[in-house]
């Protein structure tokens, strides 16, 4: 995986595989959908429904060449999100995520998101986070994360709460991430 923050990696990729990350954005909620704006609610019941959701999500992001994915980046106000947290490691999935601890360093970076095609903005992340919550068939999970895999899950909380980088960033990249977001919504249909 390249060292990319927010949700977007700049992997090269062949024609192929680029048809796939389309094909894969075309699933995933872009900006200014209403769901992206919206708290997911927790999860109660690991079944074979929120298997399957958490199935979806690992392909969509791998598909799209993401990082990270929230349950509302699908339209499902779940409280789950996959990612990678660390460059070479396999992807998880959290449920019902709630930050334990998050360290006091903190550092800014360029993020991206699947959700806004185009768009990399400056925010500021903690470096260090240590991240509790559930795998998806309901085992207790605790996870410490620093550096990129701290970054990603940052993200994705908040995209479950929903707030995204927009909100995160200088008065002046919000701007300009507009300006490059506001033709394309204006020219979605409905």
């Amino acid at each position: 995986m390249a060292e990319d923050a927010g949700q977007v990696r700049n992997d090269e990729l062949d024609p192929q595989q680029e048809a796939l990350r389309r094909a894969a954005l075309a699933q995933i909620r872009q900006y200014p959908d209403p769901v992206l704006r919206m708290r997911a609610g927790e999860v109660e019941l690991f079944d074979q429904d929120l298997a399957r959701l958490v199935e979806r999500m690992l392909q969509l992001m791998s598909d799209a060449n993401g990082a990270g994915l929230a349950a509302n980046q699908v339209g499902v106000l779940r409280r789950v999100f996959v990612f990678y947290p660390e460059a070479e490691s396999e992807p998880i999935a959290v449920v019902n995520p709630v930050v334990a601890e998050r360290g006091e360093e903190m550092v800014v970076d360029a993020e991206g998101c699947l959700s806004m095609q185009g768009v990399q903005v400056p925010v500021e992340r903690a470096i260090s986070l240590q991240v509790e919550g559930r795998d998806p068939d309901g085992n207790e999970l605790s996870l410490e994360l620093t550096d990129l895999g701290a970054r990603i899950a940052q993200h994705e909380l908040d995209h479950l709460d929903g707030v995204l980088i927009l909100e995160r960033t200088t008065e002046e990249a919000r701007k300009e991430a507009l300006g490059v977001l506001r033709p394309r919504a204006m020219l979605t249909p409905g």
